[in-house]
C-alpha cells in the first residue's frame, strides 16, 4: 500500500473517531460559533478605532474565534486525544502494528487540520452572511499564510504537550488551563488594547496573540498581501520549539504505567 493510501486510511478513521466524540465535537467546532453570537451580541457590534481605521465588533471577532478554532483542532484537540490514546496503551499497539508511525502521525495532523478547516470556513461564512464582516480579498495570501503557519506551529506544540501531561486524567484540565488564560490576554476574547500593560507584555510572549495580530490584519486591511511577517515569525519559532521538544519527549508508552 502506497504511503499516501495508508495515512488516507488511517485519516479516514481518526475522522469517524472524532465525530463520535460529542465532547470533542462541542468544544472544538460547535463553541467557537457559539462564542461568536455571543460575543457580537454581548459587546455589540459598534465600531472602533484599529489602526487609523473605524472596524466594527464583529470584524475582530471573527478572526479572534478563527485564532481559537485552530488553536483548540491542533493543540488542544491533540494533547488531549494522544494522551488518552497512549495511556490506554492505544499507540504503544500502533507501534506492534504493520502501521508505520509516520503514516499515524500524518493522519492525526489531518484529521485536525481537516477539523480546523471546516471551522474556519463556517466561522467566516457566519461572519460574513450575518454580520457583513468583509471576507479577505486582497490580503487573502496573509490570511492563508497565517493559517498555514498556525497549523503547523500548534500541531507541533500539540505533540509537545501530550509529551508533557502525565495521565489521561489530566489531559483535558491541562490542555485548558493553558490555553483559557492566554485566550483572554491575547485579544481572542477582548480586544487587549484594554487590558493592563502588563498583561498585554505577558500575552505577547505567546503565539497565540500574534496569530491572531497576523489574521485580524487580513480582515481590516483590504489592500496588499496582509502577511504580518513579525508575528508570523514568533508563531513558527514556538511551532519549532514545539516540534523539538516533542521530538525529544514524546513517548508511546503510557506514562502512568512505567516503573
Amino acid at each position: 500500500m502506497s504511503a499516501a493510501r495508508l495515512v488516507m486510511h488511517q485519516f479516514r478513521f481518526d475522522l469517524r473517531i472524532f465525530w463520535r466524540v460529542p465532547s470533542a465535537v462541542f468544544f472544538t467546532v460547535a463553541l467557537p460559533v457559539i462564542f461568536l453570537f455571543l460575543f457580537v451580541t454581548i459587546f455589540g457590534n459598534e465600531t472602533m478605532p484599529y489602526e487609523g481605521r473605524l472596524v466594527r465588533n464583529s470584524v475582530f471577532q471573527v478572526p479572534g474565534l478563527v485564532t481559537l478554532g485552530v488553536v483548540s483542532a491542533t493543540l488542544v484537540n491533540l494533547a488531549i486525544s494522544l494522551t488518552i490514546t497512549r495511556e490506554r496503551g492505544a499507540l504503544k499497539r500502533v507501534r506492534a502494528t504493520p502501521l508505520p508511525t509516520w503514516a499515524f502521525i500524518g493522519a492525526r495532523v489531518l484529521t485536525a487540520l481537516t477539523v480546523e478547516t471546516l471551522l474556519v470556513v463556517v466561522l467566516v461564512g457566519i461572519g460574513a452572511l450575518v454580520y457583513g464582516v468583509p471576507v479577505p480579498g486582497a490580503t487573502l495570501p496573509g490570511a492563508l499564510l497565517a493559517l498555514l503557519v498556525g497549523s503547523f506551529s500548534f500541531c507541533a506544540l500539540g505533540f509537545a504537550l501530550a509529551a508533557i501531561i502525565p495521565s489521561e486524567a489530566a489531559a483535558a484540565p491541562i490542555a485548558n488551563a493553558v490555553v483559557l488564560p492566554l485566550y483572554f490576554i491575547s485579544g481572542v476574547f477582548i480586544p487587549s488594547e484594554i487590558l493592563p500593560e502588563a498583561l498585554q507584555r505577558v500575552g505577547n510572549l505567546f503565539p497565540i496573540s500574534h496569530l491572531f495580530e497576523a489574521l485580524v490584519t487580513s480582515f481590516v486591511r483590504q489592500d496588499g498581501p496582509g502577511i504580518e511577517a513579525g508575528h508570523l515569525l514568533v508563531v513558527l519559532a514556538w511551532g519549532i520549539a514545539g516540534l523539538i521538544v516533542a521530538l525529544l519527549t514524546f513517548r508511546w508508552s503510557p506514562r502512568s504505567r512505567r516503573g
